[in-house]
């Protein structure tokens, strides 16, 4: 893996596909256990969430799982605005369904926190999250995901689904924005 440069900034390597891919494996094996026989509708959070989504979803291998999209937004640049907006909704009655929310990445937990209140108020059997990076010391909002891939410090990072201004998305390793020096 060597570094890649995008709209000027320099991102050197952080999470190989392998290491991801060995997460993935182990969090459809918990969430196979976990949802045995409950028919759970996946819901994956776009754009970021896409390709992981994919990956766990096959991964899981349950003849009687489901999976949805629904899309916010909250990042412009390599910050959160603060303001989450809904850009495509849930059509699907989820009464009485085991919903999985699948995001790529939790920082603050503004986001995650209003999909889980939303969906609530939709009167699911349970909600519950997964994400393949969880950063614990940004989280401000609301709890953690239960299933994490991979926890990471609050540092900027992109590929593997993750963006800088759309960019990026399709780099199958993970790169951290590299430290000026």
């Amino acid at each position: 893996m060597e570094e890649v440069t995008y709209q000027g900034l320099t991102f050197e390597p952080y999470i190989r596909r392998e290491q991801i891919a060995g997460q993935v494996q182990r969090l459809a094996q918990e969430i196979k256990r976990d949802y045995d026989g409950k028919n759970p509708l996946f819901l994956c959070v776009l754009n970021g969430a896409f390709i992981f989504a994919a990956d766990l979803f096959r991964a899981c291998d349950m003849h009687d799982a489901e999976i949805t999209f629904i899309r916010f937004k909250s990042y412009e640049g390599m910050a959160s605005t603060g303001d989450v907006k809904e850009i495509m909704g849930l059509n699907e009655d989820i009464t009485g369904r085991h919903i999985i929310i699948v995001e790529d990445i939790i920082d603050s937990g503004v986001t995650a926190d209003q999909l889980r209140k939303e969906l609530a108020k939709r009167d699911p059997a349970s909600v519950k999250m997964a994400s393949l990076l969880f950063k614990p010391e940004a989280l401000k909002v609301g709890t953690g995901p239960e299933y994490v891939g991979f926890e990471i410090p609050s540092e900027f990072i992109l590929g593997y689904g993750l963006d800088l201004d759309g960019l990026a998305r399709n780099l199958p390793d993970i790169y951290v924005l590299k430290e000026k020096k």
